[in-house]
């Protein structure tokens, strides 16, 4: 019987359409075809990303185009290094796998950052409280020298963390004038504790306490005094229970490890990881029981040991150790430092002060920044690509950052004329 040619044609056709279909999904997998050894073969995809774009891509030391941009790989161990002119580098060590796509997204910061000042007050404390993302400056001219309007100025103020462009807009907000506080004790031995709703502040100055708002300015101070021990109480009993509501998002029995054996410094800001202090030697077992394709390639540590440091991710089920410099737990603790020991009462198992003021998430909750005392570092939550991205003057006690990315620092630089530092902005973004 004789097959028309109608037929045929029909069946070149679908043919070509399978065979194009096929190659598609083999080209979108890794499949290449391999002039030399005149065969198909599997490959990785890498997907490079930086920030700022356009930063140059070196794969064991070839350059390999620019970022953003998807590079079909052999399977392999490739050292990635991300370049741009003005910026820190990243490099880290990568294995491709066939049909695998991996990724390597670098922040990049800047060889020199800016600096700029967005207050002009005469900065006694400042405190960061990251949970909040508030920045609460104390300013005190001390009245034996100050000029009137120096006094005028003089409060406990709100920096208004989360507006973009701090140079353009002022941040500041007065919470409470100097004047209606104590004189019998000065602001540089007062205390603050954060409530649990991070709304409403403890200021203790000399022997007494006031209960304040973060948010709206106070004309007639609450004093709290009597009741300090009440109110501290309360907030801890809702910081507990913030905390738990938090821990039952994570997989069973990682909550109850959480809650038997770290010290939580903090959580990032996308609330997925979990910055911690061991207390006691202890393993975490594996949590995600079906493995999961392409997590981060960084070796992880499930072997905690007391007094480490570590983050812990959930998306992901993996823990990784953080290298603490000898600096972070000699340099002094928080300017203001707590009321009570289990402090900042929004994480009732809170590490030590040092270390809560010392170690912040940056907001894209992928690094950490370290204040080291004598320069601000910052490190992936993987413990890779630790680079120095200020090392300029400043109080080594206070560093926050805002949510746009630029470190807020404490910093005097014109002591001959200036009696106290002021608050400048860092733009390593």
């Amino acid at each position: 019987m004789r097959i028309s040619s109608k037929i045929v044609i029909r069946l070149l056709i679908l043919a070509i359409f399978v065979t194009a279909f096929i190659g598609i999904i083999g080209v979108a997998r890794g499949y290449r075809l391999n002039i030399a050894k005149k065969a198909v073969t599997g490959t990785g995809i890498l997907v490079a990303t930086s920030a700022p774009d356009a930063a140059k891509i070196y794969l064991n030391g070839t350059f390999y185009g620019v970022t953003n941009s998807n590079i079909s790989l052999s399977p392999g161990t490739y050292t990635v290094e991300i370049k741009k002119e003005g910026y820190s580098t990243w490099k880290k060590t990568l294995e491709i796998t066939r049909e695998l796509v991996v990724r390597a997204d670098a922040l990049l910061f800047p060889q020199n950052p800016s600096l700029s000042p967005l207050t002009s007050l005469g900065i006694v404390k400042a405190v960061y409280f990251e949970k909040a993302g508030k920045v609460i400056l104390l300013s005190d001219s001390g009245e034996n020298s100050a000029t009137p309007a120096e006094l005028r100025k003089d409060g406990i103020y709100f920096m208004d963390n989360a507006r973009r462009q701090l140079s353009i807009f002022n941040p500041l907000k007065l919470l409470v004038a100097r004047a209606l506080l104590p004189t019998t004790a000065t602001f540089q031995d007062s205390s603050i504790v954060i409530s649990s709703d991070q709304k409403e502040m403890l200021f203790k100055i000399g022997d007494r306490s006031f209960l304040l708002s973060t948010e709206e300015e106070t004309t007639d101070p609450f004093d709290v005094t009597a009741n300090e021990k009440t109110v501290l109480d309360v907030w801890k009993t809702k910081g507990d229970k913030d905390l738990k509501k938090l821990l039952e998002t994570f997989k069973k029995p990682f909550p109850a490890i959480a809650a038997d054996a770290f010290s939580i410094i903090s959580f990032s800001p996308d609330d997925f990881k979990i910055l911690y202090q061991a207390k006691k030697d202890v393993t975490i077992p594996i949590i995600v029981k079906d493995p999961l394709i392409s997590v981060n390639q960084t070796p992880q540590t499930r072997h905690i040991k007391a007094g480490h440091i570590y983050v812990y991710d959930k998306k992901e089920d993996r823990n990784y150790e953080i290298s603490i410099p000898e600096s972070i737990v000699t340099i002094p603790s928080s300017p203001i430092p707590p009321l009570s020991p289990s402090a900042p009462p929004y994480l009732p198992i809170s590490s030590s002060p040092i270390l809560t003021s010392s170690l912040i998430w940056f907001p894209d909750s992928a690094h950490i920044i370290m204040n080291e005392g004598d320069k601000i570092s910052i490190v992936d939550y993987d413990n890779a690509n630790k680079q120095v991205v200020y090392s300029g003057p400043y109080e080594g006690g206070f560093v926050s950052v805002t949510n746009d990315g630029k470190l807020l620092i404490l910093a005097n630089l014109n002591p001959q004329t200036n009696k106290l530092p002021d608050v400048y902005a860092v733009g390593i973004r």
